[in-house]
């Protein structure tokens, strides 16, 4: 396959996906999913990667070596390597969950591998990764052991891929509603009906970072999922948590959760439209300590960053509203379409309109079992940005 002059040069600085409106020519016959040579336009070798017609994204780049065949110890060695990287850049982290591999930014392209506890789920998102399948389940089996694993394969994105959806067990048969221990605090899991892979493990530091910010304090935890800022607040010595999201699923499991903990004096949920409870409680006069923001991607395409501009202001805007001078607001994206510059300009833009002013406390972003692969700028999606607002 070779690719239109000039389109080569994001290929070569480690970007890792070839999309259809890049490609000059394909030559001779291919299944979908097959392993195919990428050159630039003048014949020069660029790398091995799946092919998929029916996709935008139609090559996803395996490798950049001509001879490196991709071959079961090809997977094994892949697979070695996210494994390691996760022994080494999370010993001492005081947890049992993490993403064991991050599709791309491991070299794995399309794949998700999460660990919570002794349980794996796994999820392959393009059809090139998906047909090894099998092979995949059997090396992570030998290599991380795991008492049993769970198949996620129920992203919409495989549709774009031609890909069929599924669910189910793929090692052993357990109860997939599991317990894990992140930061000292315990959570379930729900692997089979949870959002994404059950849990979202890319806010674990920045959970632990609210601590000096929550002691003694009144919490509001916006889009809580199932409670896990709010367990954090309330383990770091808040002393009324209040958590808002509007699925019932998400607020039925966060309330087991704060069972679990013994935090159930201290934290309370509420299903609910966040924009909505947001607009009443500043009509109402209630004032917190810290306002933590944590949406859905609002964004999830570049068309629709205009509309998520407008979101992302609003709930800025109406958290600001509601904290005493001198509270602290914790506000994430985890919109790739959503730059940081951006995302920094729109809250900036929220408290001129909120007649506030912000001191920024910390500039965060993912945790680095979600490594940012240079080159690759997709595989850095989360903002995270903490502010005393005066």
């Amino acid at each position: 396959m070779q690719l239109k002059r000039n389109e080569e040069m994001r290929v070569k600085d480690g970007h890792p996906w070839i999309y259809r409106t890049e490609i000059e020519e394909v030559y001779g016959s291919f299944e979908p999913g097959d392993i195919v040579e990428v050159e630039d336009n003048r014949g020069r070798f660029l790398g091995w990667g799946y092919i998929n017609p029916v996709s935008m994204i139609t090559v996803r780049l395996l490798t950049y070596q001509r001879d490196e065949e991709v071959d079961e110890s090809f997977w094994r060695r892949r697979l070695l390597a996210a494994w390691n990287y996760r022994q080494q850049v999370l010993k001492g982290a005081d947890t049992d969950s993490y993403r064991v591999v991050f599709g791309e930014a491991d070299f794995l392209p399309g794949l998700i591998v999460d660990k919570f506890g002794p349980y794996l789920v796994f999820q392959t998102l393009a059809l090139g990764i998906d047909r090894f399948r099998e092979t995949l389940v059997e090396l992570l089996d030998d290599i991380i052991k795991p008492d049993g694993i769970y198949e996620r394969n129920d992203a919409a994105v495989r549709e774009l891929e031609g890909l069929e959806l599924r669910t189910g067990f793929l090692k052993g048969r357990f109860d997939p509603l599991v317990t894990i221990r992140e930061n000292g605090i315990k959570l379930y899991v729900d692997m089979a009906r949870g959002q994404k892979t059950g849990y979202f493990l890319d806010q674990r530091e920045n959970r632990a970072a609210i601590r000096p910010l929550v002691g003694g304090a009144r919490v509001l935890d916006c889009f809580c999922h199932t409670g896990s800022f709010s367990l954090h607040a309330a383990s770091f010595g808040a002393r009324e948590v209040l958590g808002l999201d509007i699925s019932e699923e998400a607020v039925a499991i966060a309330r087991r959760n704060a069972a679990l903990n013994g935090y159930e004096g201290i934290c309370s949920f509420k299903v609910a439209n966040v924009f909505d409870a947001l607009r009443e409680m500043d009509r109402s006069g209630e004032r917190y300590d810290v306002v933590i923001l944590d949406p859905p991607a609002f964004v999830k395409s570049r068309k629709a960053l205009e509309g998520a501009i407008r979101g992302y202001k609003e709930i800025n805007l109406r958290a600001m509203k509601l904290l005493s001078p001198g509270g602290f607001l914790v506000t994430c994206s985890c919109s790739y379409y959503m730059p940081e510059d951006l995302f920094w300009e729109v809250v900036f833009s929220a408290a001129r309109d909120a007649r506030r002013r912000l001191r920024l406390v910390a500039r965060r972003g993912q945790a680095p079992d979600h490594p940012v692969l240079m080159g690759y700028d997709e595989s850095r999606y989360l903002k995270c940005l903490f502010f005393q607002v005066l």
